[in-house]
């Protein structure tokens, strides 16, 4: 079944040259490769996967991997395979799913059925996921494993295209293995676990679509660490407890986590949570990773999804991280037919709470007065002198294994909380936020006639920015506002989002302006950020002077502050702009956030009652 070296190259020229007769070519493809199968006894044979053919050192292309599931669903009724949407490398994304019943209707399955949806290859040199993957449909078709009864799954087999598609064997230095494997960076060179809730890429603009269609109880993102060294193959990151809230976060920890962790330690298959710990002995102690809406498990979470990453350990050999991440999975089904009907209730639950809240926490800090006690697994960390830096470095050493008692830092506080509002305004012309709002299937109307509401207003204070580019923006942070409570002045288009809807945690992440990934901080509302009008110096100066004798608070506010500080005291210009900026000449829109709040049962939430 393994296509031989040269013609998988011509393979690829004709897919890259002529994208139009792709398909046709991977259904050649994957015929060519059943006449050339290895001699492998039982069902398997057939259905032999590059991994397995290359003897466990190799990961299938994007268009082996694909060629795959098209026999697959070929050959069984209860694999679908369908493209949605589109990516920046031209090529669309595809969704597979495992359904024993063959009913692939996503408004059905949801009924009665624990739907999991797996994401495979957002970083395609971590590419266990998308072997694992294979390997589980095909065992589960072919009836080397159980079927579920109340699970379906469904999977992205390479969600990165474009970094498929550049094959290497240096990037992922650190790891050891497949012999040739993706790049990290997508067509537009974006980390796309970077990119979900800003949406600069059609992989994520498809992905949306693909989420939001399938709408799935527990979501697997499979990825490979980086990182300190120790004994464990396979490490969880699941979406932070706190953050998630309510009894789901609850759940999540306290039954979630521990069932799948006991049912792989059945299998012998340790598993420790995500170490994120790069210079120092991890049994130190280490924190639980945040996983804001940027990342996969945090925006799938904004929907009360149980999330979670799969990080298998970069030295271990290519053969034991794939086996991991296909015995995770396998668990996580376990626990999802065990678990089926309070996982329904629980999220149900958590989804009617969500539209009746009154406050939301955000910006979530470190609690270092709770810990979690780890009986952690590790190498003894030595230090000595580097041979290439004559400085002092860290080697683990593999002949001094230990378990330790270890601290594990995985609670959370909110250092921000807001009064929940019953709407938002935004004035239209922005066309990037409706944009995104609309692919996430936020519900909005438009104000009819010209109207003046009363309604919350934010001013920008101060914020900071980072020096150098992040994923093509120069993102804010430490956002600071001040709120005010005023009548403003609507026209007929301006956009009302009513916040009691399904999406109402993806409304208030995005749209409250100090919000760690708020569209004012990934920078869609920087032109508010600048002043449009200006003054000249020597025609201010009498209105300047005007001002001054008028107002006695401003007057004592100035030469106080001209006093103190030495270098305005010296300035003309930053004199005259500090009178400037506390005049009525300055321009309204300046720091002005242009996203309004109605206040929760005020008269103008009467506006949501509109017939």
């Amino acid at each position: 079944m393994l296509l031989l070296k040269r013609e998988r190259k011509i393979l690829s020229l004709h897919l890259t040259y002529f994208p139009t007769l792709k398909y046709f070519f991977i259904l050649i493809s994957f015929i060519f490769c059943i006449s050339c199968e290895t001699k492998v006894e039982g069902k398997e044979a057939s259905y032999l996967t590059i991994y397995e053919a290359s003897e466990t050192k190799e990961t299938a292309t994007y268009e082996e991997t694909i060629s795959f599931y098209i026999q697959l669903a070929k050959d069984f009724p209860e694999i679908n395979i369908q493209t949605i949407g589109e990516t920046d490398s031209g090529y669309p994304l595809h969704v597979v799913t495992f359904n024993p019943e063959g009913d692939f209707n996503f408004e059905n399955l949801r009924e009665d059925k624990i739907i999991v949806l797996i994401n495979n290859g957002i970083h395609p040199g971590e590419s266990d996921g998308i072997d694992a993957t294979m390997l589980l449909y095909r065992d589960l078709a072919i009836g080397n494993l159980p079927l579920p009864s109340k699970t379906v799954l469904v999977t992205i087999p390479i969600y990165n295209i474009g970094g498929a598609l550049k094959r290497n064997s240096t990037t992922r230095a650190n790891q050891n293995g497949p012999l040739e494997y993706g790049f990290r960076g997508n067509a537009q060179n974006y980390d796309l676990n970077r990119d979900f809730i800003k949406m600069d890429t059609k992989n994520a603009e498809t992905f949306t679509k693909i989420f939001h269609l399938v709408k799935p109880d527990i979501f697997i993102d499979n990825h490979v660490s980086n990182g300190a060294d120790y004994q464990y193959i396979l490490t969880h990151l699941f979406t932070q407890h706190n953050k998630l809230g309510g009894k789901l976060g609850t759940y999540l920890r306290e039954d979630f986590m521990p069932k799948i962790e006991s049912s792989l330690k059945e299998k012998n298959w340790d598993i420790t949570p995500y170490i994120n710990v790069f210079n120092r002995p991890p049994e130190m102690g280490f924190s639980q990773f945040m996983d804001y809406p940027r990342y996969s498990t945090g925006y799938t979470t904004l929907w009360n999804t149980l999330g979670l990453m799969v990080e298998t350990h970069m030295l271990k050999t290519y053969e034991q991280r794939v086996k991991g991440t296909y015995q995770l999975m396998h668990s996580v089904i376990s626990v999802a037919e065990a678990d089926h009907d309070n996982i329904k209730s629980i999220r149900k639950e958590a989804m009617d709470d969500n539209r009746q809240l009154l406050e939301y926490h955000l910006n979530w800090e470190l609690d270092t007065t709770r810990t979690s006690t780890l009986d952690f697994k590790g190498f003894e960390a030595e230090l000595m002198i580097s041979d290439v830096t004559d400085l002092p470095r860290i080697k683990y050493n593999h002949d001094k294994p230990f378990t330790k008692k270890t601290d594990y830092y995985d609670y959370y506080n909110p250092a921000d909380t807001v009064k929940v509002p019953a709407a938002y305004i935004i004035r239209k012309g922005w066309h990037r936020i409706m944009e995104r709002l609309r692919a996430n299937n936020i519900q909005y109307f438009d104000i009819e006639e010209d109207t003046v509401l009363n309604v919350e207003s934010y001013k920008i204070l101060n914020y900071n920015t980072r020096k150098t580019p992040y994923e093509g923006h120069y993102f804010h942070f430490d956002t600071e506002v001040e709120k005010n409570i005023k009548n403003v002045q609507f026209n007929s288009g301006d956009l009302v989002v009513p916040t009691d809807q399904p999406g109402i945690r993806y409304i208030l992440e995005t749209l409250e302006p100090q919000a760690p990934d708020s569209f004012f901080n990934w920078n869609f509302f920087d032109t508010v950020l600048q002043r449009k009008e200006d003054f000249s110096p020597y025609v201010f100066e009498e209105i300047a002077l005007e001002l001054l004798k008028k107002d006695s608070t401003l007057r004592s506010t100035f030469l106080m502050k001209k006093e103190l500080d030495n270098e305005f005291s010296e300035d003309w210009y930053a004199q005259l702009d500090w009178i400037y900026e506390r005049s009525e000449n300055l321009e309204e829109s300046y720091m002005s956030y242009p996203v309004y709040r109605i206040i929760k049962n005020s008269e103008s939430s009467k506006i949501l009652t509109r017939d």
